[in-house]
């Protein structure tokens, strides 16, 4: 979806950041599906890392003023920063396969000229449904009719413009 971000101008700073730093991560769930044309709405950007110790990532964050913030008891790692506030750290996806298995079957797509890889359609319906929240739940049919509309739009041939019938030319009886 080249030119179409759902992302400020911030938020594809450090998406370039981790990229320019080689990191390998995913765009993961409402956040993916928007990136795919859901017509949800979601208040963070969750994303899944392979590896939070890798320095890459640690530079990254370094780059946009961020800070990555270890998990402490029940509270999960975070990462903190104006500049990432609106991203959230994923460190589990509930009924997905490993993270180097999504990965692999990722899509790529372009955010503003960066190259990231999101989770498909139809992993992030797998997730919601296995994670059973009362707010995944709410969301599944959307996402269903969207996967079912993606799916329409990749199969179905592609038509040109519409042509204008003219109608038959008859013979005057006059």
């Amino acid at each position: 979806m080249a030119g179409r971000s759902i992302f400020t101008a911030r938020e594809e700073g450090f998406l370039r950041a981790l990229v320019d730093n080689e990191v390998d991560f995913l765009i993961v769930g409402l956040s993916a599906a928007l990136l795919q044309g859901a017509p949800a709405v979601t208040q963070d950007i969750d994303l899944w890392v392979r590896d939070v110790r890798d320095s890459g990532f640690r530079r990254a964050l370094k780059q946009v003023g961020a800070a990555y913030v270890p998990q402490v008891g029940l509270n999960p790692p975070m990462i903190a920063g104006e500049n990432v506030r609106m991203f959230d750290l994923v460190s589990h996806m509930s009924g997905l396969r490993s993270f180097e298995d999504e990965f692999a079957s990722s899509l790529k797509m372009d955010l503003g000229g960066v190259s990231v890889r999101v989770l498909p359609l139809d992993r992030v319906i797998a997730s919601k449904e296995a994670a059973n929240r009362e707010k995944d739940r709410l969301v599944l049919p959307v996402l269903r009719d969207a996967a079912i509309a993606l799916r329409a739009r990749k199969t179905s041939p592609r038509s040109g413009p519409a042509r204008k019938r003219r109608p038959p030319r008859g013979r005057s009886t006059k």
